[in-house]
């Protein structure tokens, strides 16, 4: 029998919550507070938490955070229970690492799937893990060798984020909680510098990661990351990255390379907004954004005019100036904000 600890401080919602559970044959613990249920989870190891957010004592978040710096309780499935349904209430919970959230009133069915649903997927994690650990121990070797292992690693046991175009994934100066590999989409990462103007200083393509400030210290992003189009990410707390990398140093190398090759990048970026001519400097940004959006050649890309600036290190204004005479010259045909290359041999010559 799957053993649920109910944390609920309302006491006709947690007996009804507990007797459902009960008769759907689970074997139910209960707490009126967040402080009673971390005491009682020093006795027993249940399969699953579902926890009440608002209540005396120690609320939910805090929960959730004693949880997750306990290497017994920090794989246990954990569902937020609450009437809070304001969106950034329910990005707090799923940045914290919970597992699902479900809002009152609900039905026995959503309650019932959640659960189930939750503790396969932690059987299935934790099969998982076994595997890895067996694995290492015959093979007497790391566990995660090289960068596609690590982008494995955030895959099994990291967290889902969607984002919608525009939709803004961290600001500049927030915690840096987590780091972030794109499963699909395009993020662009940015800062405002002292006169306000929006820089993009990086641009992020599918199985890219990104959001790394300080594996050592809490130290904050440094930029703004925003979806371009509509992302999916799967984020990895910097706690648990950090361990990854102490147990696994050929990967740890890795990651180090993928860093230089990003300020080696960087580099090269910045000497040719240096020393690139107006035009050479529009053409290689038309042709990067084509890159990291996946388009091909023909198909139009949809990108504002003061993204291309900011990339390419120009005034909007300038910027305007040059595509029209590319769209003069043939080379490119401008729709509203879709920008369709037609000559895509002599846009990279200028290059």
């Amino acid at each position: 029998m799957k053993k649920v600890l109910l944390i609920e401080d309302d006491v006709v919602l947690r007996e009804n919550t507990a007797e459902l559970l009960e008769l759907s044959e689970y074997e139910v613990t209960t707490a009126q507070n967040g402080k009673i249920g971390i005491d009682k989870l020093k006795s027993f190891v249940p399969d699953i938490i579902v926890c009440d957010i608002m209540m005396p004592e120690l609320d939910g978040y805090g929960v959730l955070e004693k949880l997750s710096q306990d290497e017994v309780t920090r794989h246990i499935p954990f569902i937020f229970l609450s009437a809070k349904t304001e969106r950034q209430d329910v990005r707090k919970g799923m940045d914290l690492g919970a597992d699902d959230y479900i809002t009152k009133p609900f039905t026995e069915d959503e309650l019932i799937s959640a659960i189930e649903s939750r503790i396969a997927k932690a059987l299935i994690l934790k099969e998982d893990r076994e595997k890895y650990l067996n694995s290492n121990q015959n093979e007497g070797s790391d566990e995660l060798r090289t960068l596609n292992d690590l982008k494995n690693f955030f895959d099994d046991n990291g967290t889902i984020f969607k984002y919608k175009k525009d939709e803004i994934i961290y600001k500049e100066r927030q915690n840096s909680n987590f780091i972030y590999l794109i499963l699909k989409g395009v993020v662009k990462c940015h800062k405002l510098d002292e006169k306000g103007k929006e820089l993009t200083t990086a641009l992020h393509k599918e199985d890219d990661l990104f959001g790394y400030t300080s594996f050592t210290q809490n130290i904050a992003y440094q930029e703004t990351a925003t979806a371009i189009k509509a992302v999916n990410v799967v984020g990895l707390s910097k706690n648990e990255l950090k361990n990854v990398l102490n147990k696994n140093h050929k990967v740890t190398l890795e990651l180090i390379q993928l860093l230089t090759d990003d300020l080696s990048t960087v580099k090269d970026q910045l000497l040719q907004m240096a020393y690139s001519s107006v035009s050479k400097k529009t053409a290689m940004t038309i042709l990067k954004f084509a890159e990291k959006l996946n388009q091909k050649p023909k198909e139009p890309i949809r990108i504002s005019r003061s993204d291309l600036a900011s990339v390419a290190g120009i005034a909007t204004e300038t910027l305007i100036r040059t595509m029209s005479s590319f769209k003069k010259q043939g080379l490119i045909e401008i729709e509203g904000r879709n920008i369709k290359i037609i000559d895509l041999e002599k846009l990279q010559h200028i290059c």
